[in-house]
């Protein structure tokens, strides 16, 4: 196998952005959501204004807001359980105290599958980007070395994708675009092989962070789930830990149709957290909620356009500020 090392030695800082208005976290967020916060903050307003004395008929209210936007059964009734038994106890005095618990409500069930992830005790701490293809896995990675760039670190793209013609290319274009170096080797290659040569001089040069493209696949393609595991095993012997992270890169605009798809990845690939990408071209961002009530995974990053910047770390309370303001 040939493995091909691309990238300058002094790479440019990602700058598609230069000549834009700085914005803040909160304002690109409320950006990205606002497909899904015109009809869903809109309808919880109304809700919350017409509502006196919060009873069954409004709580059936809220659950139709609720799941209109894509929280899925299971987690609507987690939430309107949890508001009943507060109604039990304490009265909800209207509309504006519905909406604060609502807006805890939210926020907790985003909370609770985050946590830190430990750096390894050696570099590089390894990541990899699993996913069905068309998900945005590819663009992804490049955006997350960009984002890695930005904090400071150093980064190396492996381009394990051997599966599709233009995979390759792809992540040849992002690392070239996000001034990072990249490992290939020709299409048709042995992913696990081509990681190998990619820890291996991650290691070499200190580098911090290795984000790893692989082959988009589906849980019932056997064969590539069979390669996936080979990588991981690839991994693991190079580097103690790794894969530190598999990010499982998930289309928002799928909405309950990415859950499921999530829920089987999670089982067969050991998925430690979500990308959520296209979160701008939905009105269903509640998705992001399904995801974590249900399968317990954090979303660690959102997607929000197509320019290299356009990848935001998730913040619990700002994504709820920014549907509920």
């Amino acid at each position: 196998m040939i493995t091909t090392l691309f990238g300058s030695k002094e790479p440019q800082k990602p700058d598609d952005s230069a000549d834009e208005p700085k914005l803040g976290f909160l304002d690109r967020m409320r950006q990205a959501v606002s497909r899904t916060r015109e009809s869903f903050s809109a309808k919880i307003s109304d809700l919350a204004a017409l509502t006196r004395t919060v009873d069954e008929s409004a709580l059936d209210n809220l659950e139709l807001i609720l799941l209109s936007s894509d929280l899925g059964v299971p987690t609507t009734t987690a939430i309107l359980d949890a508001l009943r038994d507060r109604a039990r106890h304490h009265a909800i005095e209207g509309g504006a105290e519905l909406r604060e618990l609502l807006k805890q409500q939210l926020i907790a069930i985003l909370r609770a599958p985050q946590r830190e992830i430990p750096a390894p005790a050696t570099p590089p701490r390894v990541t990899f980007l699993v996913g069905v293809n068309g998900t945005g896995k590819t663009t992804s990675s490049g955006k997350l070395a960009a984002w890695s760039r930005a904090q400071g670190r150093s980064v190396l793209l492996c381009a394990a994708d051997t599966f599709r013609a233009a995979a390759i290319e792809q992540l040849e274009v992002w690392a070239s675009r996000s001034g990072v170096e990249m490992i290939k080797t020709r299409q048709g290659g042995d992913p696990a092989a081509v990681l190998y040569d990619a820890i291996t001089a991650a290691k070499s040069r200190s580098i911090d962070e290795l984000y790893v493209d692989t082959a988009g696949r589906l849980h019932t393609k056997s064969g590539l789930m069979d390669e996936l595991d080979k990588m991981r095993r690839t991994a693991a012997r190079l580097v103690p830990g790794a894969p530190h992270e598999v990010l499982l890169v998930m289309d928002a605009t799928t909405g309950q149709n990415g859950l499921q798809q999530a829920r089987l990845f999670t089982k067969s690939a050991g998925v430690t957290g979500i990308v959520l990408t296209k979160l701008d071209g939905t009105a269903k961002g509640g998705i992001a909620i399904a995801i974590a009530r249900e399968l317990s995974l954090p979303v660690r990053f959102v997607g929000v356009g197509e320019k290299m910047t356009d990848l935001l770390e998730f913040s619990p309370s700002e994504f709820v500020d920014s549907l509920l303001e």
